[in-house]
């Protein structure tokens, strides 16, 4: 059977008749999965930076980046760990709206998702050019949470959780793909829940 997104899988429906990824079981709930503690955040002196090919990089402060134009979307979340939330609502910055910031040059082809903790994650520019692809300030009408990744979270519905980057403090535009904390690990470069891409079999 054909999912949604063209592909040849196994696919069941939860009671709404949403689609689930083969391995994931759905929940109402949003459980908190972190490695580490989670940082703390003042906002009076947050930054957010772009930088790598860019014309110019740029480094926004809280004021400057609340100022960008806001959006509001419904998308899915599946964790890695085989569990689903199939409905959420996000509102945040439009990773497109943050990208026109800085003139990207053609060479490049992968960002790197930098946090405040040190946590990173790499994720394919066409990946996050899709247009459900944000930088979440809000959750079901609520602030985000710092437990899941307030003030700011890189939100990637198209992608296993942990490409989904909690406490977003800037990212990197790079010429090639370059593993993350997870990816060093053992995790998939890519990450694709609709193929199951849990683990990077490159591993050696």
């Amino acid at each position: 059977m054909l999912n949604r997104l063209g592909r040849l899988t196994k696919i069941k429906q939860d009671q709404s008749g949403l689609e689930v990824p083969s391995g994931q079981f759905v929940t109402e709930k949003f459980p908190v999965l972190t490695f580490g503690p989670t940082p703390k955040i003042d906002l009076a002196t947050w930054k957010f930076s772009i930088t790598g090919l860019v014309d110019e990089e740029k480094m926004l402060d809280w004021e400057e980046f609340n100022s960008l134009p806001k959006v509001t979307l419904d998308a899915e979340f599946h964790c890695v760990t085989q569990w689903s939330r199939l409905q959420n609502t996000w509102e945040g910055v439009l990773f497109t709206d943050v990208m026109k910031l800085a003139n990207v040059k053609p060479e490049a082809t992968h960002v790197m998702a930098h946090c405040y903790g040190g946590y990173s994650t790499n994720v394919a520019l066409d990946v996050l050019m899709d247009d459900d692809v944000l930088f979440a300030q809000k959750h079901d009408g609520e602030t985000l949470t710092s437990e899941h990744g307030g003030p700011l979270r890189l939100v990637i519905p198209k992608r296993y959780g942990w490409k989904s980057a909690k406490w977003l403090n800037g990212i990197e535009f790079m010429p090639e793909d370059m593993p993350g904390f997870w990816e060093i690990r053992g995790y998939h470069m890519n990450g694709d829940p609709w193929k199951e891409e849990r683990f990077w079999d490159r591993l050696g």
